[in-house]
């Protein structure tokens, strides 16, 4: 099982949601070399107005990538469903605070599991609902969006939420923020604190992935 990059970089995490998946493998190969992170957007249809893909589809991919394969649980079930991800080859998975009875027995069982520990908040969440669990993950996953869908734009109020959780974070933990990323809101994002980029379309719907992959860190330099 990979391990999340140490905090400390700025990392792209590009979600597959936007991808090819008449080719999903081959379109992973052209941005494999320029992260080490892949995010796994899950949806089932209930606590999301979406359906993707279940643990058959990491199974599929995992032995032919080795990038840290980044699972975001938008389901209303993560306790039930978490451990045939881990088994099919997530190396991470990230639930929703507000899908889970019990924030820390699902932090104990994916412990339990041997996988890295996140947890997502969405945009009408308030940040303090973090708090009495945020010391125990390894990342927090700031939705800059409603999630559901692919190719909505930058909320305005995330760079502020992003702050206030930069603040309660260690520096051992990372901070990802997922929604609207691209060259413009990028740097926005990251000089409020995100350490770790999910974007989509500004990746996979663009002629070549991998430059817009550096466009978007270039743009966190300037």
């Amino acid at each position: 099982m990979l391990k999340l990059p140490p905090p400390g970089t700025i990392e792209m995490a590009p979600s597959i949601l936007s991808a090819d998946f008449s080719r999903l493998s081959s379109h992973i190969v052209e941005i494999e070399k320029s992260v080490r992170i892949l995010h796994l957007d899950v949806m089932d249809g209930h606590f999301v107005p979406n359906i993707t893909f279940g643990p058959v589809l990491v199974k599929w991919l995992r032995p032919h990538h080795q990038l840290f394969f980044d699972t975001h649980l938008m389901i209303s079930d993560a306790p039930k469903y978490a451990p045939e991800f881990v088994k099919a080859g997530s190396d991470g998975i990230t639930f929703h605070l507000e899908a889970v009875p019990s924030p820390q027995d699902m932090i104990k069982q994916l412990r339990d599991l041997g996988c890295a520990v996140g947890v997502s908040i969405k945009p009408k969440t308030p940040v303090a609902a973090l708090r009495p669990i945020i010391a125990a993950v390894d990342m927090v996953l700031l939705m800059s969006v409603e999630p559901g869908f692919g190719g909505q734009s930058f909320l305005l109020e995330s760079p502020q939420r992003c702050r206030e959780i930069k603040a309660m974070l260690r520096p051992d933990q990372r901070l990802e923020v997922d929604g609207g990323i691209d060259p413009t809101t990028a740097p926005i994002i990251t000089a409020a604190g995100a350490d770790t980029l999910v974007a989509g379309n500004a990746i996979f719907a663009q002629p070549n992935p991998s430059a817009a992959i550096a466009a978007i860190l270039h743009s966190c330099r300037r």
